[in-house]
């Protein structure tokens, strides 16, 4: 689960970790307060969207003007003028798509004088099951292009959870962000702050670009990206009441509720599969004959009824589908729930696109009868080659 930046900071803040003092809006009006609050004489507006590359991002609305999502206002008639301009703005950046994504909320922040600025975060290695500590003196800038061109500018280091954070640790944090003298004592501390809380919170993910030096020598977190783990949220109810589902797809919204592992794509072919080994291979095939997949939906191994329902409701909402494809190896899951859940969704919500269904294991042959006795126009296939085979033809005409 991500938050946004000022929520990301509150996090930070309570952890003890250095930030800056900031206040969130929801509309202009709301503009001047926040601006006479923090007293000035240097603001900063940033708009608050889940994804990263706002400064340099672009409003589609002419009326939000040419600055990017991220801006510097030196009167409060300026702060109030740039919140005018961008909320309800469509801000598009590197990682929103070319429709950009709809600007809610600003967080405006004391502006800071930055003397350095550098670059850390934190994440879990999945080849090691440690944490991760990724450093660099490049900061402000995008990190997957300095890995790119200057690979040796990037520092990665694991923390073994047997042992925790250690003095040695610290040390190496500092010498790889270049920080000596009292600025290396605040790396450390701020290196094992930081650890803790990631441990402690459930994170997933935390990055800090940039993390800066101001010009009086102290250690400043500018930014805030965090993730949290949606397996570990019921530890954190706090934590859940930050989740803002205005910048979550609809659909995959929808599919939690049912616990359905559901991820939108750009294809026009929508998949549903038990299994998410099953489900890949799905995918795989499709892309094979030549089409791509509008989904990744995995109903597992233990759906009801009620849960196929609304996993076919999930995949007909979406404009791009052209063609569905239901792909079910009955184990646990029998192909006869997956077949009348199936035939009540279609005749719930209309059919208007094709349907291919494959079904093969548990209650097969109960599974194929009700599909063919339903009247509906389904087209059956033997198995994984065939049915995408079939979809695949179908939707190209």
């Amino acid at each position: 689960m991500n938050i946004h930046e000022y929520q990301g900071k509150a996090v930070l803040k309570s952890l003890g970790a250095p930030v800056s003092e900031g206040v969130a809006i929801f509309s202009a009006d709301e503009a001047k307060a926040a601006a006479e609050k923090l007293g000035g004489p240097l603001w900063v507006v940033k708009s608050q969207i889940h994804a990263g590359g706002r400064g340099k991002g672009k409003f589609i609305e002419s009326s939000a003007g040419e600055a990017g999502g991220v801006r510097l206002a030196r009167s409060v008639d300026e702060v109030v003028e740039n919140a005018k301009q961008m909320l309800g703005a469509h801000l598009v950046t590197a990682q929103t798509g070319e429709g950009g994504k709809q600007v809610n909320r600003l967080y405006i922040e004391d502006g800071s004088d930055i003397e350095t600025e550098l670059y850390l975060s934190i994440i879990i290695n999945r080849d090691t099951s440690q944490v991760s500590f990724i450093a660099s003196t490049e900061g402000g800038m995008d990190i997957e292009a300095v890995a790119h061109d200057t690979p040796e500018k990037v520092i990665n280091f694991d923390v073994d959870p047997a042992t925790g954070f250690m003095p040695h640790h610290g040390r190496t944090l500092a010498k790889a962000l270049g920080l000596t003298g009292d600025l290396a004592k605040q790396c450390r501390k701020l290196g094992q702050t930081l650890y803790n809380g990631f441990l402690a919170k459930d994170m997933s993910m935390l990055e800090i670009n940039p993390l800066i030096v101001t010009e009086d020598g102290r250690l400043h977190c500018l930014d805030a990206k965090i993730s949290f783990d949606e397996n570990a949220l019921f530890r954190h109810p706090d934590i859940q009441e930050l989740r803002d589902i205005t910048e979550e797809d609809p659909k995959e919204t929808a599919a939690k509720k049912f616990d359905l592992s559901y991820v939108a794509l750009d294809g026009n072919i929508g998949c549903m599969v038990n299994g998410a080994g099953l489900a890949m291979s799905t995918m795989d095939i499709i892309k094979l004959y030549g089409a791509e997949p509008a989904n990744f939906l995995d109903v597992g191994g233990g759906a009801t009824k009620e849960n196929i329902v609304a996993a076919f409701k999930i995949l007909t909402s979406d404009d791009n589908v052209k063609g569905i494809l239901i792909n079910i190896f009955g184990g646990i899951m029998k192909c006869d729930v997956i077949a009348q859940g199936t035939v009540d969704a279609v005749k719930e919500v209309g059919l208007e696109v094709p349907l291919v269904v494959r079904l093969e294991g548990t209650n097969v042959e109960a599974g194929k009868d009700i599909i063919n006795n339903s009247g509906l126009n389904v087209i059956a296939a033997d198995d994984l080659d065939d049915a995408a085979q079939k979809i695949v033809k179908a939707v190209a005409g």
